[in-house]
C-alpha cells in the first residue's frame, strides 16, 4: 500500500498528464492513506458507497482533528466521480495542486500517527 501511495502522488505529479487525471491519481492516493489509516485503527471499509465511507470515518479512526479533511476528501471525492463518470475539464491545476499537498502531507502524518499509536505496523 505505502508503494502504491508513493507512486500515485509521484505520477500525479506529471505535469504532461492531463488535470483530470492527474486528478484522479491525487485522490486514489489519498483514498489509499486512508483506507491504511483506518486499517491500522482496526476498521474495514466494506460495501456500497465504500469511497463516501472511508472518508466519513477518517475523524473516528484519526480522531476529530481530522474532521475538516474528511470533509475536503469527500468534496474530492464528488470531483473525482464527475470526472470519472460524466464530464471533462471540471478540475484546475489549482485544484490538482492542493489535493497533492493535502495528500502528501496527509500520507506523512499518518505514517507519524502509525509509528506513534501502532509501531509495529511502522
Amino acid at each position: 500500500m505505502r508503494a502504491a501511495i508513493q507512486r500515485n502522488l509521484a505520477d500525479a505529479s506529471i505535469d504532461e498528464l492531463s488535470d483530470d487525471n492527474r486528478f484522479g491519481i491525487a485522490y486514489q492516493a489519498a483514498l489509499l492513506v486512508a483506507k491504511m489509516a483506518i486499517a491500522c485503527a482496526g476498521y474495514r471499509v466494506k460495501g456500497q458507497a465504500a469511497h463516501h465511507t472511508t472518508f466519513q470515518v477518517l475523524p473516528l479512526a484519526l480522531g476529530r482533528s481530522y474532521q475538516s479533511l474528511s470533509n475536503f476528501l469527500d468534496l474530492c471525492r464528488r470531483k473525482r466521480n464527475d470526472i470519472a463518470y460524466d464530464s471533462e475539464g471540471i478540475v484546475s491545476t489549482a485544484d490538482v495542486e492542493d489535493l497533492v499537498k493535502q495528500a502528501t502531507k496527509f500520507a506523512s502524518d499518518v505514517e507519524a500517527w502509525i509509528a506513534k499509536n501502532h509501531p509495529t505496523l511502522s
